[in-house]
């Protein structure tokens, strides 16, 4: 996994301006987001009764790296009502696995980049 298996599911090109490039806030930045997905997956499931919450932090924290089809699925499944969640809740879940496909693509980058420094 390297920077040339990037799927375009995260638009680093903001995040590393936001960052203004530096590798050591953007590994943190997206190291955060592994945890905060890792916390709030789970509960992407109409029978967890906490579901919203998790949809309205993921938008977030996905808005903040630039994974941009996330933020805008978790947007649609926690402005929904309860019939269909479940459908929007898996296009939330099919979204978060290509962004931490894409974030584990980059930060094997930056190790690969680091190595070869």
């Amino acid at each position: 996994m390297a920077f040339r298996d990037l799927s375009g599911a995260v638009d680093f090109a903001h995040l590393e301006a936001y960052t203004l490039n530096d590798a050591t806030v953007i590994e943190e930045v997206l190291r955060l987001f592994q945890q905060q997905a890792d916390l709030w997956a789970p509960l992407l499931d109409v029978g967890h009764p906490g579901w919203r919450d998790a949809a309205h932090t993921l938008k977030g924290a996905a808005a903040g790296i630039g994974a941009n089809a996330l933020s805008a699925a978790a947007e649609v499944a926690e402005r929904g009502d309860e019939g269909g969640a479940q459908g929007r809740l898996e296009k939330v879940r099919d979204a978060l696995d290509a962004a931490l496909m894409d974030v584990a693509a980059y930060l094997h980058g930056l190790e690969l980049n680091r190595l070869k420094s």
